[in-house]
């Protein structure tokens, strides 16, 4: 028979499971192991090769959620100033700054070792480098100014030179042009998510774009430039004979029809647009993933 700790145990338990599994942000970072996917069947990595493959994603998706965690560590007092975020579990003191650091460096040191282990030393050191930048390089830039949304998108276009290094063991033209789309990709995503939560990056004393400029204007301007430096980049592939005209055709159009959309925000600057433009981004890299290795297999 349970005693009563026996029964209230688990539901703690549970609790904590999912606190710690919300500082690796799993559904924000499928993006990222979706990426390493495509940089690695891009780099011509053979998907017979299972335990390779499996190390690529697995080891970009723990490395991924380890920086998140020490994001999160280092945000902590800023993120209980914000709406969005002052339920995480670090604002809201479900789990210690201690807990969730040996948990960021196990998570961390895991993924890298998988990498090193089970693809190549090179794949893993691309990793690192996405790691350090986007921990001691861009979360701390977020207090002092707003070009940090330019230093933020350059690991976040690493998982797929990760991918690629996986595969060939080297990092050619090729890595940088998936690298190039998801570089331009990410800033009208962030410009996007930057108008939507304004008032709150303005109540944690974030300087972002919109909170310095708050007529939207330069924010506008930006989401529209970077959409349109998307187009050429995403046709890259084709070009340089990483794809076929199939591939060609799908991403012109798809990649117009998100330009149309940073034009309407453009536009309008309205919220509603915003978030348009938001959901309109986490639709377009996937469809630009899956379409091009389809084209190439």
């Amino acid at each position: 028979m349970k005693s009563n700790a026996d029964v209230l145990a688990v539901p703690v338990d549970r609790t904590r499971t999912t606190d710690y599994v919300a500082l690796a942000k799993p559904r924000l970072n499928f993006l990222v192991v979706i990426s390493a996917l495509a940089g690695y069947v891009m780099g011509g990595g053979e998907t017979s090769q299972v335990l390779r493959l499996l190390a690529t994603l697995a080891g970009t998706g723990l490395v991924a959620g380890g920086a998140s965690a020490l994001n999160q560590i280092i945000e902590r007092q800023p993120d209980s100033l914000m709406r969005r975020t002052r339920t995480r579990p670090l604002p809201d003191r479900r789990l210690m700054p201690r807990e969730a650091l040996v948990f960021a460096i196990v998570l961390s040191a895991l993924g890298l070792a998988i990498l090193a282990a089970g693809a190549n030393v090179l794949s893993a050191i691309v990793a690192f480098a996405t790691l350090v930048t986007y921990a001691a390089v861009y979360t701390p830039l977020k207090r002092l100014t707003s070009f940090s949304t330019v230093i933020g998108a350059i690991p976040g276009a690493l998982p797929p030179v990760i991918g690629w290094a996986a595969a060939r063991d080297s990092l050619s033209q090729g890595a940088w042009v998936l690298f190039g789309i998801v570089f331009l990709w990410q800033l009208p995503h962030f410009l996007a998510i930057a108008w939507m939560y304004r008032e709150d990056y303005a109540s944690a004393g974030f300087p972002m774009l919109p909170v310095i400029e708050p007529d939207g204007r330069s924010t506008a301007r930006q989401a529209v430039v970077y959409s349109a430096a998307l187009l050429p980049m995403s046709l890259a592939p084709t070009l340089t004979g990483m794809a076929g005209p199939i591939y060609f055709g799908i991403a012109l159009v798809l990649t117009l029809v998100f330009l149309a959309v940073a034009i309407r925000f453009g536009m309008t600057r309205d919220v509603k647009d915003a978030r348009r433009l938001f959901f309109a981004s986490i639709i377009y890299l996937p469809l630009v993933w899956i379409f091009m290795i389809a084209d190439r297999i």
